[in-house]
Parts: structure tokens; C-alpha cells; sequence
């Protein structure tokens, strides 16, 4: 009889992979958990994790640059407390799915942009991007959190890790569909989905936007973590992490 596999065996192999070091630049840290989507169509225009794609600013340079998330709000049934847990009672909670990014300024500068923390960045001051808020189930019409980036100052920003978080909810990538959309003025949007799933593993680095001769390198990662002291150490960026919630 074939064993089902549940999220710790996922887990516990995610640990075991940390012995394959990161590839990506500066990495401190090991490899997320990563695999090629079977599906065809799986992003618009980055179809597998790897793969990359330029655009160039027009004769005026860029913008604002809009990096948004969306995901399908789904009901997941929590227990409220220990008495509820007792009496089988239950309370209906959506997944809050959280936008956030790492990012270098080409001063050397690092940080992160993200609800959690309060952390929601300067558009008109470094590091030129801001999070236009926290939005906690989805429901809104379109875009759900969008990261505005400040493109007059592009050529002061090095490179944004993009991620997104499963803060409350049942982990099931599958069931919420989330994209990442980004928006370039006078482009097509670049749209990112997740066809590549790992449920043991809330956190996901999406993908990375790069200054390269003026114009924006973005490459889809697709690439899951424990944690975001695990994804900053694969991709260097140095940070501190401590626990905490939102209030």
C-alpha cells in the first residue's frame, strides 16, 4: 500500500535538500524547494522557473512600476480556542496571502518591503517603492496588494526579490491560484502563476526584477522556503528576521 504523503515528509524533505547550496548571487544559504511546472501555460510570458525576460525604458525612462498580487480568497475552517477545540467548534477564517520584496539600492542598501512589520517603504524617498496596503482575504476586486516602485529612480535600485507569504490559512497554493502581475507602462503585463506547488512550505520567492544598462531583467523564480530568513540567505541579502504577528 503506498504511503500518503503528508506536509511533515514534505518538510523533511525540503530540510534535507539545504545540503544543495543556492546558485543565486550572493547566496549565504541553501536551495528552496523548486520544480519545473508541467503545464504549459503556466505564466504569460515566464513559463518555468529560470526563465527571464528585458524590457527597455522608453525615451522618457520608466514610471511607476506596479509588482501586484491576486489570489482566490478560499474559507478555511479553524478552530477557535482550546474550549472550541473541545465542544468541535470552529470558525470560518480566508487565507491572508501577503505581498512583500527584498531589494538592494545601488548604494548598497538592503531591506525588506512587506505588512508584516509595518514595512510598507517610501515611493518619493529611498528605497522608491512603496506597498499600497494590507489586504487580508482577497475579496478585493482586482489586484489584492500592489508594491508601486518609483521608476525616475530605477537606476538607483540594484535588484527586488518578489515573494509572497501565506500569513493565515491553510497553505494550499493550488486552491488560492495566486499571480503576480507586473505592470510596465507602455508593455504588456507580465503575469506570473504557480504551477508548481509545495503546501508543507508557506513562503515563496516568485521571482526578481534586476537594473540591468537602465532597463528591468525580470526572471521567475518560483522557488519555496520554510521561512524568510532561509529565502534571504539563498539569495544574500543579509537581513535580520525575528517572529512576530500582525495586529
Amino acid at each position: 500500500m503506498k504511503k500518503t504523503k503528508t506536509s511533515i515528509d514534505s518538510l523533511a524533505e525540503a530540510t534535507r535538500g539545504r545540503a544543495q547550496f543556492s546558485g543565486h548571487r550572493g547566496s549565504l544559504g541553501a536551495a528552496g524547494y523548486r520544480e519545473v511546472s508541467s503545464h504549459p501555460d503556466n505564466c504569460e510570458f515566464l513559463n518555468e522557473p529560470g526563465a527571464t525576460i528585458a524590457v527597455s525604458p522608453g525615451p522618457e525612462g520608466f514610471k511607476t512600476i506596479d509588482i501586484a498580487v491576486a489570489w482566490d480568497n478560499i474559507q478555511i475552517a479553524q478552530e477557535k480556542n482550546f474550549f472550541g477545540k473541545l465542544f468541535k467548534k470552529a470558525r470560518n477564517v480566508g487565507v491572508d496571502l501577503d505581498l512583500g520584496c527584498l531589494y538592494e539600492l545601488r548604494d548598497g542598501t538592503r531591506g525588506a518591503i512587506q505588512a508584516f512589520g509595518e514595512k510598507f517603504g517610501s515611493f518619493e524617498q529611498p528605497p522608491y517603492m512603496k506597498l499600497s496596503g494590507d489586504e487580508r482575504t482577497g475579496d478585493a476586486d482586482g489586484q489584492d496588494e500592489v508594491i508601486h516602485v518609483n521608476g525616475v529612480h530605477w537606476d538607483e535600485i540594484k535588484r527586488v526579490l518578489v515573494y509572497i507569504y501565506i500569513y493565515e490559512g491553510a497553505p494550499r497554493w493550488s486552491e488560492i491560484n495566486p499571480q503576480i502581475i507586473v505592470d510596465v507602462p507602455g508593455e504588456d503585463d507580465l503575469i506570473v502563476t504557480l504551477g508548481a506547488h509545495d503546501d508543507a512550505l508557506a513562503l515563496c520567492a516568485v521571482g526578481g526584477l534586476e537594473s540591468v544598462r537602465g532597463g528591468i531583467k525580470l526572471t521567475n523564480y518560483t522557488e519555496y522556503f520554510p521561512g524568510h530568513y532561509e529565502m534571504d540567505r539563498a539569495f544574500g541579502f543579509g537581513l535580520e528576521w525575528g517572529d512576530g504577528q500582525k495586529e
